[in-house]
């Protein structure tokens, strides 16, 4: 591994920023601040006052392998992923077969272990029958147990209440849920499909997919992992009423009920429909500006405890489609910290939460080895940024497979230039270094 030395950056870490040097020896972080001119090193980077803030930690991406590769593969998104200043992240069962037996599983770890330039871990899917794999899940090589009570991409719906209660009575590490009542859900869908049948205007998805699907079934699961003592995450809040299901007054790690935050969620609302229509149809849905704001201040007070991208990208082609067959997500991992990083321009949130919600409490909440800070002995995992070199989201730039984004036509003031995944400089002003992979994710956990 090659030694590396950062000069002169503003270190964003732990809730302070400071001037200094970071160096980086035999993958893992050697020093932190102060002037480290002294260690010799084989790459030294001036930053010269460039922000490096530890690598970001995404606890929810799709990248379809295997199966759908026709939309992604973990090589693409893992790469976009890096230009984007992703150092590691956590990937869905949704696939093709689906990831719901523990061979299955491992068999998406062995792909990752040969073309994943960013650090991985797998979910396991759980079903309505699959009690005894999750059972047999090891908690220190798996991030969690990932349960969609609201069918959507790849329909691995758990729809019997009976088999819910044995995963929060059973699984032995974090479940991870896609909460929305699809009752309510298939009920609104068909009034819309009697006036509009297929063709219905996108801009009712979040009168179909609405406020009371989502909190319906984010407090059942809340109250199921009360009962069970269940350790809860749920993913992509969406409605500002779900924020007051969780709590601010515990330190995260106390928690046994978390909640995580999209950017898409952040950025996005309802009047957005109008221009974007099916490239930002997720699942939940964008609604309304009074819930983006209920979102960011649920971040900021600490009711919600990450961010992440849910990141799920399909073909032009398919979101082409009428509103009842174009599928729901869209590619955004090359685009999340620009987002952030453009909230922060506008003051709506600091460098140093940016970091707490991406990579510090990532970590805490998923009990991640030895990453998400830039501390010594850590992996190093590490993103430069240059906040004031202002570029435009355009087709020719964007890396995931499906060659389109929700952001293009946006120009972004800040730009990330260097990306350090596991020690290795994978990412530098455009290049690649594909010399290396990313590493396994562990997990140091009391459940």
């Amino acid at each position: 591994m090659k030694r590396i030395l950062i000069r002169d950056a503003n270190i964003v870490n732990e809730g302070k920023i400071m001037r200094g040097d970071t160096y980086i020896k035999e993958g893992l972080i050697f020093a932190v601040g102060g002037d480290l001119s002294g260690h010799e090193a084989d790459i030294e980077i001036n930053a010269g006052g460039k922000y490096l803030l530890p690598g970001l930690i995404d606890d929810q991406v799709h990248f379809r392998e295997p199966g759908l590769t026709h939309k992604a593969e973990i090589y693409t998104e893992s790469k976009a992923a890096v230009a984007g200043g992703i150092t590691s992240y956590m990937e869905m069962p949704n696939t093709d077969p689906q990831t719901t037996d523990l061979e299955l599983l491992e068999n998406k770890y062995d792909l990752a272990a040969g073309k994943s330039l960013a650090n991985y871990s797998f979910y396991l899917g759980a079903t309505n029958d699959n009690i005894e794999t999750i059972k047999q899940v090891n908690p220190e090589t798996v991030c969690g147990v990932k349960v969609f009570q609201g069918s959507s991409t790849g329909n691995m719906l758990v729809d019997n209440p009976e088999s819910l209660e044995k995963i929060f009575r059973y699984c032995p590490i974090l479940i991870a849920t896609h909460s929305e009542n699809d009752d309510i859900i298939k009920a609104n869908l068909e009034k819309y499909k009697k006036e509009y049948g297929d063709n219905i205007p996108t801009r009712f998805h979040p009168k179909i997919r609405t406020e009371a699907a989502c909190f319906d079934a984010s407090k059942t699961v809340v109250d199921m992992a009360r009962m069970y003592g269940s350790k809860l995450h749920v993913l992509h809040i969406s409605t500002a009423k779900e924020v007051r299901l969780f709590d601010h007054r515990l330190p995260l790690e106390e928690k046994r009920i978390t909640a995580e935050a999209c950017v898409h969620h952040l950025w996005f609302a309802e009047e957005d429909y109008e221009e974007k229509g099916n490239f930002i149809k997720w699942n939940p849905a964008i609604k309304t500006a009074k819930d983006r704001e209920g979102i960011l201040k649920g971040l900021l007070d600490g009711h919600i405890d990450v961010i992440a991208t849910d990141h799920a990208p399909h073909t032009l082609e398919e979101k082409s489609h009428p509103y009842t067959s174009a599928p729901s997500g869209g590619p955004l991992v090359q685009h999340c910290l620009p987002a952030l990083l453009e909230m922060y321009h506008e003051n709506k949130i600091s460098l140093e939460e940016i970091v707490q919600k991406t990579s510090h409490n990532v970590s805490v909440l998923f009990e991640i080895e030895k990453r998400g800070y830039l501390r010594p002995g850590y992996k190093a995992d590490m993103v430069l940024v240059d906040l004031n070199d202002p570029w435009e989201v355009k087709k020719e730039n964007i890396l995931s497979k499906c060659g389109w984004s929700p952001f293009e036509g946006q120009t972004f003031r800040s730009k990330i230039t260097h990306t350090i995944v596991s020690g290795h400089l994978a990412y530098d002003n455009g290049t690649f270094n594909e010399s290396k992979q990313g590493e396994r994710l562990k997990f140091s956990r009391n459940i």
